[in-house]
């Protein structure tokens, strides 16, 4: 549906602008987000550099997340996005295995971090064994970051169970339907003061590379354009505002070796889509 109503909408736009009724229709430029929240609280968030850069571009785009972030992995490699946008380790996934290009990244620190109800008892990894802990997939940052933890601490034996989203983390936490979940700093700090009141953080990871801008290698030929539209974005009124509403302070550069730096998850990752 929502697929109809853009070409719709690019149709009209065609004929308002005087050209041929049957002048091809520009392919929709997808912009692909990983599923770090809910497939709606996506498409909201995404709405500004979406409008952007149709209009950068001239062109239709599209914004589509996946169930989760194995599935979303699997799509990127599969060339089925011309821009995605996710966590470092898949990053370098998408760099090494399938040739994206990385553009940007945040400037606000990315880090995990390991959430318990305020008043639990729970003070320690070792007070998880036996428990169930919260992760959003086999392949998410967070969650490999927080299953490395608990086996750095000599906590194997805990039941992990995924969800789909980050906002119903908290929520299930909360209700006691486990002991504690892995998220984003960022997706703690954006949950309703009265969730996250009634949360404590137990652990916290080291800074890693958080949301990057991978551009898919058959857009080599606009690489530059593409580039220069995102930071055109970012000095917009529209692109501050959604820098400020999730807490990101705006895009940066990637640092040197950054994305070599997150190899052992990718390394991770790939065995758990691909079996090598």
């Amino acid at each position: 549906m929502r697929r109809t109503f853009l070409r719709c909408a690019w149709g009209a736009l065609l004929a308002f602008a005087g050209l041929p009724a049957g002048a091809a229709e520009p392919a929709p430029f997808v912009l692909g987000v990983a599923p770090h929240t809910s497939a709606r609280v996506i498409l909201e968030m995404y709405q500004p550099l979406r409008r952007h850069l149709e209009a950068a571009l001239k062109q239709p785009v599209e914004v589509q997340t996946a169930p989760d972030f194995t599935e979303f992995a699997k799509r990127a490699l599969n060339q089925e996005y011309d821009l995605a946008i996710t966590t470092g380790h898949q990053a370098r996934l998408y760099q090494t295995d399938a040739s994206y290009l990385p553009l940007l990244t945040y400037q606000a620190d990315f880090k995990a971090v390991a959430l318990v109800p305020k008043e639990s008892k729970i003070r320690s990894a070792a007070d998880l064994k036996g428990t169930t802990v919260l992760g959003l997939s086999p392949t998410s940052l967070v969650t490999l970051w927080g299953l490395h933890w608990l086996k750095t601490q000599k906590v194997p034996e805990v039941n992990v169970r995924y969800v789909s989203a980050a906002d119903s983390v908290s929520r299930q936490v909360l209700s006691g339907e486990a002991s504690a979940a892995f998220t984003s700093l960022a997706n703690y700090q954006k949950l309703p003061a009265d969730q996250r009141e009634q949360l404590r953080i137990l652990a916290e990871s080291e800074s890693m590379a958080g949301r990057v801008y991978m551009l898919n290698k058959r857009w080599i030929s606009r690489l530059n354009s593409i580039d220069k539209a995102l930071w055109v974005f970012a000095a917009s009124p529209e692109g501050k505002q959604y820098f400020e509403q999730n807490k990101l302070d705006g895009y940066r550069k990637l640092r040197s070796r950054e994305l070599e730096g997150m190899d052992p998850y990718a390394a991770e990752t790939r065995q758990l889509i691909l079996g090598k």
